[in-house]
Parts: structure tokens; sequence; C-alpha cells
């Protein structure tokens, strides 16, 4: 086995369901210079216990919590134990393609950029519980096609719209000299460390390949299947505000037009389908002022807004 050249993070919490099929596709990886520290983020389902099993082959590390600290604190946890040139993650529901490392890996080796990135596709369950993959959705295709190598964030402002961290490897050195982070004690803790990474990278490689199929877990209980509750949504809006004002703050003007035409394009209009039917005025309130100060701003910069979004948007306005 050659010197590890990647390290994987995979935290994990009550997701024992699934747990064990996401460490099978690392072990499934075509390139074997990974390892990976696990993180059990004081899990109380079987999710501990295939961590610790998976910890007897040395690739495995474990970090264990005894109190639950949230997927940011646990990222951020295990990306001061590494020790490897370069670092990816996996949430511990999703599968890792098989040659995902080492396209990412493979990639960086040949461009000496910071970070590569690779499109996704979401795991679905059908009405026996069975999961399959859906195709790679317009804005990911947006962000990573055609393929392109060492470019940057002003040359491709688009990639702005894969903000999640599980597909992307790139040089902790990056991590560490910009002293990123991601956001703790909330959901969408990858939206501003996204932005900021990009913004950051002194060279980015784009890829098309699908290296991760994310779970849209059938009892509905992942993060984006909780966009109902009050608290979500105020996560959701404060991570979108805050990856929108890191773009803003470093001068990606592009970028930041990318973003607000596709908050508007795809965010807002699933959340305002959701606020017209929601029983809590304190859900209709926050994301009617969101859309009103993204519209006003649209309109100013004139951002072309998608025309079957604009009847759902200007309802939101009155909220």
């Amino acid at each position: 086995m050659s010197s590890p050249t990647v390290t994987v993070i995979v935290p994990g919490r009550n997701v024992g369901a699934f747990a064990a099929e996401a460490l099978d596709s690392l072990r499934a990886q075509t390139s074997d210079g990974w390892r990976a520290i696990l993180v059990d983020d004081a899990s109380t389902d079987e999710t501990g216990e295939i961590f610790a099993r998976a910890a007897a082959d040395p690739r495995f590390s474990l970090i264990r919590h005894d109190v639950a600290r949230g997927l940011g604190a646990s990222r951020n946890e295990a990306l001061d134990a590494v020790d490897t040139p370069l670092v990816g993650f996996l949430d511990a529901d999703d599968i890792m393609r098989p040659r995902a490392l080492e396209t990412l890996v493979g990639s960086l080796a040949g461009t000496g950029s910071d970070i590569a990135v690779g499109a996704y596709v979401r795991l679905k369950p059908d009405a026996t519980g069975a999961y399959s993959p859906g195709e790679v959705q317009p804005w990911v295709t947006a962000a990573t096609a055609p393929a392109r190598r060492a470019t940057t964030l002003a040359e491709h402002p688009d990639v702005s719209g894969n903000i999640v961290a599980w597909s992307k490897v790139s040089r902790i050195d990056l991590w560490r000299r910009n002293d990123l982070r991601f956001t703790e004690d909330r959901a969408y803790e990858d939206q501003v460390v996204a932005q900021r990474i990009y913004a950051s990278a002194r060279a980015i490689d784009v890829i098309p390949d699908v290296v991760v199929q994310w779970r849209e877990r059938a009892d509905g209980t992942s993060i984006t299947q909780l966009r109902h509750t009050v608290p979500v949504l105020q996560d959701y809006l404060e991570g979108m505000r805050g990856g929108l004002a890191v773009l803003d703050g470093s001068g990606h003007a592009a970028a930041a037009r990318s973003r607000i035409s596709l908050m508007l394009g795809m965010d807002v209009p699933a959340l305002v389908r959701i606020a017209e039917h929601h029983p809590d005025d304190a859900y209709r309130r926050p994301l009617g002022a969101f859309v009103r100060d993204l519209g006003e701003r649209a309109a100013r910069e004139g951002i072309a807004l998608d025309p079957a979004s604009v009847p759902l948007l200007d309802a939101a306005r009155a909220w």
C-alpha cells in the first residue's frame, strides 16, 4: 500500500442503517492512497459500533464524542488531526463512487490546484425503501461541466453553486493558511466555508464525473428534508446570506451574481412552496424579508429571474 495522500473525514450521528455502506464505498476505492478519520458524534444507535469495527483496519481512526457537537464541530475536530497533504469529506449516510478519489486526487496531482470539485447525484428512496441514484441536476452541471483544469472563481463563477463539503478534495494547506473552518451549532454549515474556499483557492479543478451519491433518507430525517422547521429555515437563510457576504467581501461580483440567480431560481422557490402551507407565520416572515432583499438586489444588478419562479417570489415579498 502506498503512503496515504488524502484523509477522508467521515462524521456520523445515528446513521447506523447507512454507515456500513458508506465505509464499504471507501474500501472499494480504486486508489489506495487514503486514510479516514471517523467521528462518532455521540450516536445512540449502532453507528459507534460500526465505526469501532472499522477502526480495526489501520486505515481508519476513530474520534468519539460523549455529547453531540454537530456536523460542523465534528469536521473541524477531524481537520485538526489531518496529517496528509489532501483532505476530503464523506457523510456517513452517503456513498463515494469507486473512482472518486482516483479522479479528484489525480487531477490535483496533475495541475497543482488547491481544490478539485466533482459532480454528485441524489440517492432517492422508492416506495419499498430501496435507494437508487437520480440524474445530475442542472446546478451541479453548471458548477462542474465541462471539465476545467486550474481555473479560478473569477474565471468560472458558477462553481460557487457547489456548496456541499463532500464532492471535493482540497489541500490541507488551503485550510490552514486561510484558517478555514465549518460553521458550528447550526445546519447548512458548509455554505460559508465553501465560498471561502473558492475565494481563497489559487486554482480550482472542476470535474463532471459523479463522485458522491447523496442520500435523501426515506424517513425524512436528513437536514435538507427538515427545511419545513423554523430553526432549520433560519440556519438555511443565514448560510445563504453568509456565503454571499464572503463573495461580496472578496470582490467576486460574478460569483455573487451567480449565487443570487441560483438562490432565487432554486433554493427560494422550494422554501416558498413550503411556506405557502406552513401553519406558522414565524416561517413566512424571515423568508419574505430574505426574498425582498435578494429580489431588490437582483433588480438593481439586472439579474434575470426564471419566469417560472416569479409568481412565487412575488407572493413571498408580501409576507
